[in-house]
């Protein structure tokens, strides 16, 4: 029998190794929600040991894809691909939760779950160009405005793509294959028609969805010689290089930076915002238990969509970090990231800056 991505449940459902980095089994301390949890919970279903109800099929739904267990993976299972798999199968079936038909049907309407607005089309033709995508478009438009700040203030003009278009990412955790290969080709279209051998991502999200899950989960990888880079890395490099000049702060709030969701999925992306901020910044930065290479997931996942509670729980755990280290104030860049920590930030008392936006407001005129 040839090896599908679901086989992986078969190496992962014994094998304890990541589950002490799983935030939903850290939150809820079930043994059932957490990364070997969710493994045996689809063999089992595979051996005619279990059936898929009301029951199961919400356990499985309860697995944040934020990528940790296979961060931590030193035989790089592909265990969150592989639920992936298992919940398209449910979705086939129709059995799936009713909230997944819901996004589904706004994701080919619309191309967002968020307005009902279509994306704006593309504009120009250029060298490089920036993937906007849903939930800057509509959720922190602010993000892009100082991001192309930044980037024109060292010489670079990029053309926008995807504005107003899921990357994908959403479709694909919830096992909604056939709309997140449609999100994902589009997206690729509208790069090619810009004829941008460059394109730059706002977060570590977007960046995950183009290098790895276009083409892993979807079979839509991207065009040979195109280069992906998330925009803080770009920006980093430009500071080295003395291209990009900030001036300090005088605000002498003690911050944080809390890692974006996904950011464990992007290898070695942890010392490039902190080299920013270091730049503006009297003070150091406080730094999180749960950050760099164990950064945890804010709420801004698939779980927002199907289980609410349990993705306010991910939020208030990473503003919980934030006051455990001492900080008042916290600094991240994702648009999904900022307004899930932003709603709940007041109960702890704890400010909420953009980077792209503290970094633009720091530019040496």
């Amino acid at each position: 029998m040839a090896f599908t991505v679901v086989d992986a449940t078969e190496n992962c459902r014994h094998c304890l190794m990541c589950r002490h980095v799983c935030p939903v089994g850290n939150l809820t301390r079930r043994e059932v929600l957490t990364p070997h949890g969710w493994a045996q919970l689809v063999a089992l279903e595979r051996r005619g040991l279990l059936s898929w109800g009301p029951e199961t099929v919400d356990r499985l739904y309860r697995c944040a894809d934020c990528g940790s267990c296979r961060a931590h993976c030193v035989g790089d299972q592909a265990l969150p691909e592989a639920i992936a798999a298992a919940r398209a199968a449910l979705v086939d079936r129709g059995i799936a939760p009713p909230a997944v038909y819901e996004i589904d049907r706004r994701l080919r309407e619309w191309e967002n779950p968020y307005v009902d607005e279509r994306p704006r089309p593309v504009e120009g033709r250029g060298e490089v160009a920036l993937f906007v995508g849903d939930e800057a478009e509509f959720l922190r438009p602010s993000v892009v405005v100082a991001a192309l700040e930044l980037l024109e203030a060292v010489g670079v003009h990029p053309v926008l793509i995807g504005r107003g278009r899921s990357n994908g990412q959403l479709a694909s955790s919830l096992g909604l294959v056939s709309v997140a290969r449609e999100l994902a080709a589009a997206n690729l279209a509208e790069l090619e028609a810009t004829g941008a051998r460059r394109l730059f991502v706002l977060s570590p999200g977007d960046f995950f969805a183009f290098t790895r899950a276009y083409g892993e989960r979807l079979g839509v990888p991207l065009p040979p010689g195109v280069e992906v880079e998330e925009v803080v890395f770009f920006l980093a490099r430009q500071l080295e290089a003395g291209r990009l000049r900030l001036r300090p702060s005088a605000d002498v709030t003690p911050y944080a930076y809390v890692d974006p969701t996904h950011a464990v999925r992007v290898a070695g992306r942890a010392p490039a915002p902190r080299r920013l901020l270091s730049a503006v910044l009297p003070r150091p930065l406080r730094e999180l238990f749960w950050s760099g290479e164990r950064a945890q997931p804010c709420g801004d996942v698939a779980l927002e969509f199907t289980h609410p509670g349990l993705a306010d729980a991910l939020t208030r755990a990473r503003l919980a970090d934030v006051v455990r280290a001492g900080a008042r104030g916290l600094i991240t860049e994702a648009a999904s990231t900022l307004v899930r920590l932003e709603r709940h930030a007041t109960l702890h008392d704890v400010r909420v800056e953009g980077l792209y936006e503290f970094l633009a407001e720091h530019l040496a005129r």
